[in-house]
């Protein structure tokens, strides 16, 4: 066999396309959205069919071999490989065309799923599978494991939805496939003459979901048509890389309605599923209450069906056919969207069981026919109990097919034991029932050594000679569907140490939502990503190599990685993956924590000192009062890099410090009070609502608790204090307005949020310790302006001193300036502004806070639209260091800069985060933004 590096230089010498051996490659490919890990030699981003021929040739000749990659979201180990991976998603990635009269489109394998029906759409088209990881699966990757989606009862599988490939083969061989036998391999009509039979009986009996092998062999059967491409469909990369598909479109429906069904229970749920297949409808998904919990616009029940129909009257019509406990009908687009994103989540959430332990796939698509569902759910939980394991069905009701994570232990030798015995007796049972052990996904590793329990030994051989014509030198993603390699080998567990932050890294399961390259939705993970398009910069990217280098296999620097720190480097430490991700992958905390150790004993960048230390130098240039001097030198700084003097690393300069820190300016307020120490407990929202206080009139009440001072401490944080006390002040103005008595805390505090998002953790958990010291026990509230400096509070404090009873305290004492107004002066009105207003959500504020709060307060004042989502890439230090000015910029445009060109005439631009406002000014030819306490303050100061 020829070596890895012989092999490296003949494919660049042939290759058009990236070639990378090197280790950040092979790391990022190691795994999928499965429980499987297998370490390839190289990954290969081929440009063309011309190249992927040319790897294929060279691939073969070396005896190396080869699996096709899309989005990586396989859930059962098929797109990781051994050999050389070839990942097909970086230039591969083009819609050729799209012919709306023939309702058919030509796609490369690399185009995501949802590039395809944005196309589509004006049309009132799209692409009828839809699996839920629509924003990033590939269509290679969709034909490869034959796909389904939510839709399939309507519009089928991928490989109903295929009419033509272009296939090339290991060795580089090409084919163009379609109905009929020209353009076939040579011996694939032989094969089927010879086996008629089999394909006639072994096969029989199947049913819309029945993936599991090479299901789709007998459409290769003359009374079918020989569908070639068909029968293509669901090979996993184990016979070929497709290189270009033509797909048939449908019309989609121009206003669906979605019919949310209540029963009594799961099983209740699945019962009835089946018999509402005859009503036409689009979906037939199913969920328990296990799942969903107390999701806000579901009917009453403990099983649900979320039925979408073509139209309202039709939803109606079947609400009334149907007999279930409870129901409702949403036409509304918005509350549709709202109730699917609990579906299209669930393979995260459900990987998240209810006492805080994870589950995993491996069992996450078998699939029954629909008539025998509920029998079979039943039996599934008693085959669970019985093994002492849990999981939350879920899934594609309408065709049998259940999704399910359960809570495995693949790290010790009893919990794999525990593992082997479980998929052979669910095995068992899926086909006691009639169904196949994959219903969607394919069979993998996961269950392919399993298959002949579900056919007989005459499809193995079959099958196996099938791969044969297409595969003789079986290169093509060895160990998957023929010759499987064992189900309980390859696992990506066993390779981790057991500690704490290691069960952090292998949370990230790989469902990959971090690669939706969509803007729209409020989503902001993973902005890095979205700017670069780099795996390497995605959460899980981020994620597989960390998890690679607690491996220690192919990544060997440990803490000390340069790959892993390269790939951290562009991390904006923006939370929006604690949100965001499913599982609730938190990459901002993961940075900290190698950052603390990467630089242990050694110098740190001098940003980390600067940047990370700013709340320590301006504490210093305020009791030396030479903000003066420090704004000097700041505008000598602007004056250089404007005249193009300074380098790339003054492409920013630090904003200018205020003069009268916020606290001073406090304690010259002659109508602030006398004492300034920390406020009592304060009675409960609960009481604060029962007792309204207006400033004008104050209400009396012979209740002690109700007549006690409704006292918030306002947190002076490093940004309020030193870069904007106009807000503080406005701040102040607004809380008083509302009834509230405002004090701050004796001394200095601090968050430590510059010095956990340099990794300075010892020194973050000094300064939190003195911070508690300093507020001691107050039970709050504790009125934060900065969302980054509430969001810190609230999970980096605890997190950091977890064995403090105070730091838990002051975290639920946290709230934000609107929280405070809503909880503690609810009868209060603010001034109405009635204008628009535009701007930016903090990041830390959506992942970590919410805006609800916000959105009602702003309702309130008559300030209209959205404010925008992402992330205006300045986060804190990460954009004033040198390197990140460009993707800082490119963060800031995909989402925040467009919406500020569209806003209307007279829109108030609102930021509550300094960085974000320091953004808007630098980038939006010098607006201004605020904090939405200073447009309130000024609404108060027009209506005196």
């Amino acid at each position: 066999m020829t070596s890895p590096g012989e092999l490296e230089r003949t494919l660049r010498e042939n290759l058009r396309g990236e070639v990378d051996f090197g280790a950040a490659a092979r790391a990022l490919t190691t795994m999928d959205a499965s429980n499987y890990r297998r370490v390839p030699v190289g990954v290969v981003r081929p440009r063309d069919a011309e190249d992927v021929a040319a790897a294929l040739r060279i691939c073969a000749e070396a005896g190396v071999p080869v699996v096709p990659r899309g989005g990586g979201t396989s859930i059962a180990g098929q797109a990781t490989g051994t050999g050389v991976v070839l990942d097909l998603t970086r230039h591969m990635n083009a819609l050729v065309s799209l012919d709306p009269a023939a309702r058919t489109a030509v796609v490369q394998p690399g185009l995501v799923l949802d590039r395809l029906r944005e196309a589509a759409r004006p049309y009132g088209l799209t692409f009828g599978p839809d699996p839920s990881t629509h924003s990033r699966c590939t269509l290679g990757g969709m034909i490869g494991n034959n796909a389904c989606g939510a839709h399939s009862v309507a519009w089928g599988t991928t490989a109903d939805n295929v009419a033509e490939l272009a296939v090339t083969a290991y060795g580089g061989a090409e084919y163009r496939l379609g109905t009929g036998w020209a353009g076939a391999p040579r011996g694939l009509r032989e094969l089927v003459a010879g086996n008629l039979a089999v394909l006639r009986t072994g096969m029989a009996g199947g049913f819309s979901r029945r993936i599991s092998g090479y299901g789709g062999l007998d459409a290769l059967l003359p009374e079918r048509g020989v569908e070639v491409a068909r029968a293509f469909c669901g090979s996993e990369g184990t016979l070929g890389v497709v290189t270009e598909a033509v797909v048939r479109l449908v019309e989609a429906p121009r206003a669906p309605a979605l019919a949310v069904l209540g029963y009594a229970d799961e099983g209740a749920a699945a019962d009835a599923a089946a018999g509402l297949l005859r009503y036409g409808p689009l979906t037939v998904e199913g969920m328990a209450a296990d799942l969903v919990g107390a999701a806000p616009g579901l009917p009453r029940g403990g099983g649900w069906l979320f039925v979408e129909m073509p139209d309202e009257g039709a939803a109606r019509s079947l609400v009334r056919a149907a007999d279930a406990v409870d129901s409702v009908v949403v036409t509304d687009p918005a509350g549709q969207r709202a109730l699917w994103r609990i579906r299209e989540d669930a393979a995260g959430t459900a990987t998240r069981m209810p006492g805080g332990g994870m589950a995993w796939p491996g069992w996450e698509d078998c699939a029954v026919p629909p008539a025998r569902l509920g029998a079979y759910l039943r039996e599934f939980r008693a085959l669970l109990a019985q093994h002492g394991l849990r999981g939350t069905p879920y899934g594609h009701f309408g065709e049998g097919c259940v999704h399910v994570r359960i809570d495995f232990d693949l790290a010790s030798g009893a919990g794999i034991a525990r593992f082997r015995s479980f998929s052979s007796d669910l095995a068992d049972l899926v086909v006691s029932h009639g169904g196949s052990l994959s219903g969607e996904h394919g069979d993998g590793q996961a269950r392919a050594e399993l298959l002949p329990r579900m056919y007989g030994p005459e499809v193995i051989r079959l099958f196996g000679a099938y791969k044969g014509v297409w595969d003789p030198a079986g290169g093509m993603n060895p160990g998957m569907l023929v010759r499987p390699d064992r189900l309980d080998e390859n696992l990506r567990f066993a390779v981790l140490p057991a500690t704490p932050f290691a069960g952090e890294v292998a949370r990230c399961v790989g469902v990959a939502k971090c690669r939706s390259d969509a803007a729209a939705g409020p989503e902001v993970m993973c902005p890095s990503y979205r700017v670069t398009g780099e795996e390497r910069h995605s959460t899980r990217g981020r994620a597989r190599l960390l998890h690679e280098m607690l491996a220690g296999e192919v990544l060997t620097g440990g803490w000390r990685s340069p790959e892993v720190a390269q790939a951290l480097d562009l991390c904006l430490a923006c939370k929006g993956c604690l949100s965001d991700c499913p599982v609730g992958v938190d990459m901002a905390s993961y940075k900290a924590e190698f950052l603390h150790r990467h630089w242990a004993g050694r110098l740190r960048p001098l940003s980390h000192y600067t940047l990370g230390g700013l709340p320590a130098w301006l504490r210093l240039i305020a009791a030396l009062r030479a903000a003066g001097a420090v704004n000097a030198v700041g505008r000598a700084l602007r004056v250089l890099r404007v005249l193009r003097v300074a380098g790339p690393a003054w492409e920013r300069v630090l904003p200018q410090v205020a003069r009268v820190p916020f606290t001073r300016r406090w304690r010259a307020d002659p109508a602030a009070p006398a004492d300034a120490s920390p406020p009592a407990a304060l009675a409960s929202p609960a009481a604060a609502s029962a007792d309204p206080v207006s400033p004008a009139a104050p209400a009396a009440s012979a209740d002690p608790v109700a007549e006690a001072p409704r006292r918030v401490m306002l947190w002076p944080d490093t940004f309020t204090e030193h870069l904007a006390p106009e807000a503080g002040s406005a701040a102040v103005t607004v809380l008083r307005a509302a009834g509230l008595d405002v004090s701050l805390p004796p001394k200095g505090v601090c968050c430590g949020l510059t010095y956990v998002s340099t990794g300075r953790l010892d020194r973050a958990r000094a300064v939190l310790r003195r911070t508690l010291d300093a507020v001691g026990d107050a039970a709050g509230p504790v009125t934060v302006l900065e969302p980054s400096c509430a969001a810190a509070l609230r999970t980096d404090l605890p997190a950091l001193l977890p064995d403090d009873p105070r730091a838990r305290r002051l975290a639920d004492a946290v709230r934000t300036f609107a929280e405070t107004l809503e909880e503690y002066a609810p009868h209060w009105r603010p001034p109405r502004l009635d204008r628009p207003a535009v701007g930016q959500t903090h990041c830390h504020q959506h992942a970590v806070l919410g805006d609800a709060a916000d959105r009602r307060l702003r309702e309130r004042a008559g300030l209209t639209g959205e404010l925008s989502g992402g992330c205006c890439g300045l986060a804190g230090n990460f954009g004033f260091e040198p390197g990140h000015h460009g993707v800082s910029v490119a963060c800031a445009e995909e989402q925040l800069l467009p919406a500020l060109r569209a806003a209307p005439p007279g829109a108030a631009v609102l930021a509550d985060g300094f960085s974000c406002r320091t953004q808007i000014a630098r980038l939006s030819d010098g607006g201004r933004a605020r904090h939405l306490a200073e447009l309130l303050a000024e609404g108060l100061a027009e209506d005196v």
